[in-house]
């Protein structure tokens, strides 16, 4: 894939945070400060167990998806674009000290991304809850 570009390595959670959004706006993190890459926790109401199980199916259900690690409290998944194979690197992270999925969805390539990163944030938020 020419617009797959590489894998990052910085990736996971570290001290209870994931990776800071790069300068670039095509970031969006529930752990970011700046109002340009910030976007809100997912939220749950069953136990973390459920609610990591009920991200995956529905992270499974869509479009050119894979997931590249998982383990109890933590996915990681690559989203791969329609058109020209773009790849987001998006991350979630269930910490169970605040019974929040904390989340970071980010382009591997380019500047921009036309807002694609918050839409699938948002689309998966409407489907958890």
């Amino acid at each position: 894939m020419v617009f797959a570009g590489k894998r990052p390595h910085n990736l996971g959670v570290c001290d209870g945070k994931l990776a800071a959004c790069p300068n670039s706006p095509n970031c969006v993190s529930s752990q970011s400060a700046d109002p340009v890459h910030q976007i809100a926790p997912l939220t749950y109401t069953s136990t973390p167990e459920d609610a990591i199980a009920a991200l995956k199916s529905i992270i499974q259900s869509l479009p050119r998806t894979k997931i590249i690690t998982e383990n109890p409290d933590y996915l990681y998944v690559e989203f791969k674009s329609a058109l020209l194979g773009f790849v987001d690197d998006v991350e979630f992270y269930l910490d169970r000290n605040t019974n929040v999925i904390q989340v970071r969805s980010a382009s591997r390539l380019g500047q921009g991304d036309l807002g694609v990163n918050r839409q699938r944030i948002e689309t998966i938020r409407a489907r958890i809850m």
